[in-house]
C-alpha cells in the first residue's frame, strides 16, 4: 500500500482512464486511420503513466520535510527507503523513455522521443527547484497534465495526415486540444488551493508560492476569480456546441456534473480558511476533471444517437 501512495495511484488511474476514453469513447468510432494499434496504443499509456509515477516519486523524496511539518503522511524514509525510492524513480523513468523510443520509431518520428525526455527532465526540475517559484511549479503541473491529452493526437493522429484527410483530423486534434485547455486551467488551479493548504510547510521550507507571497485571502480572490472565468466560459462552450446542437444529453451533464461543482467551489471558496476546507475544495476539483472526462464518452455516445 505504501508503494501505491508512493506513485499516487489514485492520480495514474485517472491518467489511464482519460488515455483509454480518448481512444475507444472518441477515437475508435471516428471511421478514421489511426498510427497506433492497441499493443502500441498500451505501450503509450505505460510510458505516460511510468513518467507520472517517476515524477510523484521524486517529489515525495524532496516533499519528505515539507510534507511532515503539513501533516501528511510521509513515506520516503519510513515505510519506504530513500535510497530504494531513487531506484523506483530511475526504472519507472526508464521504462517511460524507452516507450517513448518505440513509439517514436514506430510511427517513424524518431525526435518525438525527445518529449519523453523533456517530460522526465522538467518533473525532476520541478520537484527539486522549480516548484519553489512563484507560479512556475503550478503552470509545469498543469502544463504536464494537458500535454497527457495531447500527446494522443501526437502519436495517434499527426502521423495519419494527408491532404485527403486534414480538414477532419485537423478538427478532431482541436477537440483534444480544447479538452487539454479544460485540464490545464481546472489543475492550475488546483494546484494554487494545495498550496494555500500546504503553506505552513511551503513557508517553512522557503518557497514563494502565490499564497506566501500575496497572502491567502488575496490568492482566493485571485482563485476565484479565475474559477469564476473558467465557469463562465463553459457556459458558454456548452451553450453553443452542445445545447445548439441539440446534445441535450451532453449539456444536462456538463451543467450538473462539472459547471455546478464548479459554482459550488466558487462559493465555499469564500469561506475558506484552514487547510481542510482547502483540501476539500481540491477534492472537488479533482471531480470537475473526472466528470469532465468522462464527458468524453457521453457526448460520442449523445452525437452518435442523436445520427440514428
Amino acid at each position: 500500500m505504501a508503494f501505491l501512495k508512493l506513485i499516487r495511484y489514485q492520480n495514474l488511474l485517472l491518467l489511464i482512464l482519460m488515455q483509454l476514453l480518448f481512444r475507444y469513447g472518441f477515437l475508435n468510432l471516428q471511421n478514421i486511420p489511426l498510427a497506433l494499434n492497441d499493443w502500441q496504443y498500451a505501450v503509450l499509456i505505460l510510458s505516460t503513466i511510468c513518467i507520472a509515477a517517476a515524477g510523484y516519486i521524486i517529489n515525495n523524496i524532496f516533499d519528505q520535510e515539507t510534507d511532515s511539518i503539513n501533516k501528511k503522511q510521509v513515506i520516503v524514509g519510513h515505510s519506504i527507503s530513500e535510497g530504494k525510492a531513487y531506484n523506483l524513480y530511475i526504472v519507472f523513468n526508464v521504462i517511460g523513455v524507452l516507450g517513448g523510443f518505440y513509439l517514436s520509431n514506430v510511427i517513424e518520428k524518431p525526435g518525438f522521443a525527445l518529449l519523453f525526455i523533456i517530460l522526465s527532465g522538467t518533473l525532476y526540475l520541478y520537484a527539486s527547484s522549480l516548484k519553489q517559484s512563484l507560479l512556475i511549479g503550478n503552470l509545469i503541473v498543469a502544463l504536464l497534465t494537458a500535454i497527457s491529452v495531447v500527446i494522443i493526437g501526437v502519436f495517434d493522429l499527426y502521423p495519419v495526415i494527408t491532404p485527403e484527410n486534414r480538414t477532419h483530423l485537423a478538427l478532431l486534434f482541436q477537440f483534444l486540444l480544447e479538452y487539454a485547455l479544460f485540464a490545464f486551467l481546472i489543475n492550475f488551479i488546483r494546484e494554487i488551493v494545495k498550496d494555500m493548504e500546504d503553506i505552513k510547510g511551503d513557508y517553512n521550507q522557503g518557497m514563494n508560492t502565490l499564497p506566501i507571497a500575496l497572502g491567502v485571502n488575496r490568492t482566493s480572490k485571485i482563485v476565484l476569480a479565475v474559477a469564476a472565468l473558467v465557469t463562465v466560459a463553459l457556459l458558454y462552450y456548452v451553450f453553443k456546441f452542445y445545447f445548439l446542437n441539440d446534445l441535450y444529453f451532453s449539456t444536462v451533464y456538463a451543467v450538473l456534473t462539472v459547471i455546478a461543482p464548479l459554482i459550488v467551489f466558487c462559493v465555499q471558496l469564500n469561506t475558506a480558511k484552514n487547510p481542510s476546507d482547502f483540501k476539500n475544495l481540491s477534492f472537488i476539483l479533482k471531480l470537475v476533471l473526472l466528470f469532465g472526462i468522462l464527458s468524453v464518452l457521453v457526448n460520442t455516445l449523445n452525437i452518435y444517437y442523436n445520427v440514428q
